[in-house]
């Protein structure tokens, strides 16, 4: 009776090692229980499934496998889960139903699921309930450095793009334009019935107030490369060489992070189509249309007078201080180019008034150092990779 227990212990320890075993069910043995090849199936030899098979066998998923109990059923096979969704993913497929029929339907699929059908209720589960954010994260990380050391990618270049409201004015919308406006973009990024997760898409709240808050007149959104690229060092643990994105991104805070942290900017200036035109370059009230004189810190105008340098000013924009250096004309009267020179001139009542500028001397060095980026082969490569691929 003794000796029976005993066998009775060990045929059950085996059973529940045999559930746990999820890599060997999954690596080992899965693939060869369809009596088929992909030869005879037309499956190309360049499937993307060939290189998810290869890179998941480097994986340790072992923060996947602690999300499910020894005891009981066990269920789907948690790395053929995983495999499954990922494989969808890399097709563009985030529907559940559309995954659930591809199962049934498509060879890859077939393979990767060894013939099994899972149904909705199962990748809810695995998706909800077993694929948490640390779960996610941890495997993402590998799987990433895996391709990485592959050679299949690099961590080293960020692409990014956004979808912002942008308007030229503070009131150029009427409220129920901007209603229209969230609206298209809340749908373009709805799945299911959710919002997509991405780490660029900034969706304003339904509140016409705080829309006009986000996209005020004079500036976009300072805060939104940071909290990406933070993301990127928590994710792999250092930050890129270089961030290429649109002129949406473009701002003295952002800039001066990427200075802080030796990242090369490839994102263009807002104004950088408007640099090229003759109207730009021929634009006498502006500075750097001016001769200047660093002895004596001043510019000469079109007319050859001076303006000095008279002061500095602090502006708080939204929490981040801008510094201006303030330069002024002591005597304009009498100058034949007021009109193109001063600011929204009126011969009426700006008779005697005088030109003032103020310049932003660390917007400028940035701007410099920004367009000479843009302007090298490098970075026209690299807008022409992020408008193909990441913009699409």
């Amino acid at each position: 009776m003794a000796n029976d227990n005993h066998l009775l212990s060990v045929i059950c320890c085996n059973i529940t090692m045999q559930k746990q075993d999820y890599y060997n069910e999954f690596f080992e043995i899965g693939q060869q229980k369809i009596n088929f090849s992909f030869f005879e199936l037309n499956l190309p030899d360049d499937d993307p499934v060939y290189t998810l098979k290869k890179v998941l066998e480097d994986i340790d998923f072992s923060s996947l496998t602690a999300r499910y109990s020894p005891k009981g059923r066990i269920g789907f096979n948690p790395i053929m889960m995983y495999a499954t969704v990922t494989y969808a993913m890399m097709q563009g497929i985030k529907g559940v139903d559309r995954i659930v029929e591809l199962c049934e339907r498509d060879i890859a699929y077939i393979w990767l699921t060894k013939g099994q059908k899972p149904k909705r209720d199962a990748f809810y589960d695995f998706i909800n309930n077993r694929l948490t954010t640390e779960v996610l994260n941890d495997l993402h990380y590998q799987f990433i450095r895996i391709l990485e050391k592959e050679g299949l990618v690099t961590l080293k270049e960020l692409f990014i793009d956004g979808t912002k409201i942008v308007g030229k004015e503070r009131n150029s919308y009427s409220k129920t334009d901007i209603e229209a406006t969230f609206m298209r973009m809340k749908e373009d990024h709805m799945l299911n019935g959710q919002l997509k997760p991405a780490y660029n898409v900034q969706i304003a709240v339904e509140n016409y107030f705080i829309i006009h808050t986000y996209v005020s007149s004079d500036r976009t959104d300072y805060d939104t490369l940071i909290p990406v690229l933070e993301k990127h060092k928590k994710s792999f643990k250092f930050y890129p060489e270089d961030v290429t994105a649109d002129s949406g991104y473009c701002s003295e805070k952002n800039l001066i992070y990427l200075r802080e942290h030796g990242i090369n900017p490839y994102i263009k200036l807002q104004i950088y189509e408007k640099m090229k035109t003759r109207a730009y370059k021929n634009d006498i009230s502006k500075h750097y249309n001016m001769k200047y004189s660093a002895g004596d810190d001043c510019y000469y105008c079109h007319n050859g007078r001076r303006l000095d340098h008279v002061k500095t000013e602090k502006r708080n924009n939204n929490g981040y201080i801008q510094t201006y250096e303030v330069y002024s004309c002591n005597n304009c009267d009498g100058c034949p180019h007021k009109s193109k020179c001063l600011y929204k001139y009126n011969e009426e009542t700006d008779v005697n008034k005088n030109k003032t500028m103020k310049i932003n001397e660390l917007w400028e060095e940035l701007q410099a150092e920004s367009h000479a980026n843009i302007t090298s082969e490098k970075s026209i490569l690299n807008r022409q990779i992020r408008s193909i691929q990441t913009e699409t």
